[in-house]
């Protein structure tokens, strides 16, 4: 798809594929390098979009601190802080996290049944219900991100909407960290859920990267075209 932002996917996942613990927690596993690198790929973008589950796990977000990056964003005309953007069918987000508090823009895309279940406090409210009842036109909510001046965005999390941006082809690249960790559990949660995919139809990568720093690696793929 061409009418859409530049989108990639940025996770750190442990040694066996898994980007959290089998009851969801918020994962504790990447080092400071990682979130040195994850901040860094924030400061490039114009959004960072995470899905519901994500939001509720960490109650917060990563803002741009270091004042080099901040610098850039400046001289390239960026406001400070890109916008954040959640991704929730239901609209169902508690108002009392501290995601709010943050000096950074709160967008949620959303349903039309979700914006009236939606009572936080997001400065913007994006609806774009899907013919499935229930679902989000990601296509369609993409297409108008790009409409409005969004060029980049990064993609947080968590595995269901990476899964669904994919399914869509929605997805330009990958930025995976590895980190020295086993979790396992057959219900921890992957850098890719849904229904998941045949092996005939997998999403092909060609790998544009790898660089290992300290106990890390970090992989930077591009999603091929079908």
């Amino acid at each position: 798809m061409k009418n859409k932002p530049k989108t990639t996917v940025i996770l750190a996942m442990t040694a066996d594929g898994k980007i959290a613990d089998f009851q969801r927690n918020a994962a504790s596993f990447g080092s400071d390098i990682d979130k040195n690198h994850l901040e860094q790929q924030i400061s490039l973008v114009d959004g960072v979009i995470f899905g519901a589950g994500t939001l509720r796990a960490y109650g917060t977000t990563l803002t741009v601190k270091n004042p080099e990056l901040l610098a850039n964003r400046k001289h390239n005309n960026q406001p400070s802080q890109p916008i954040n953007i959640v991704v929730s069918a239901s609209g169902k987000i508690a108002d009392n996290l501290r995601f709010f508090s943050q000096p950074v823009p709160h967008w949620l895309i959303t349903t039309e049944e979700g914006a009236k279940n939606n009572t936080s406090n997001f400065e913007k409210v994006l609806k774009f219900s899907a013919m499935e009842t229930g679902k989000i036109n990601l296509v369609a909510a993409f297409k108008h991100l790009k409409e409005i001046g969004l060029n980049s965005v990064a993609i947080l999390g968590g595995g269901e909407i990476v899964a669904s941006c994919l399914e869509q082809n929605l997805i330009d690249e990958f930025w995976l960290t590895i980190c020295p960790f086993i979790l396992g559990g057959k219900t921890a949660p992957t850098p890719v859920e849904g229904l998941g995919f045949l092996s005939s139809q997998a999403k092909k990568l060609q790998l544009l990267s790898l660089e290992q720093i300290e106990q890390e690696i970090f992989l930077h793929y591009k999603v091929l075209s079908i």
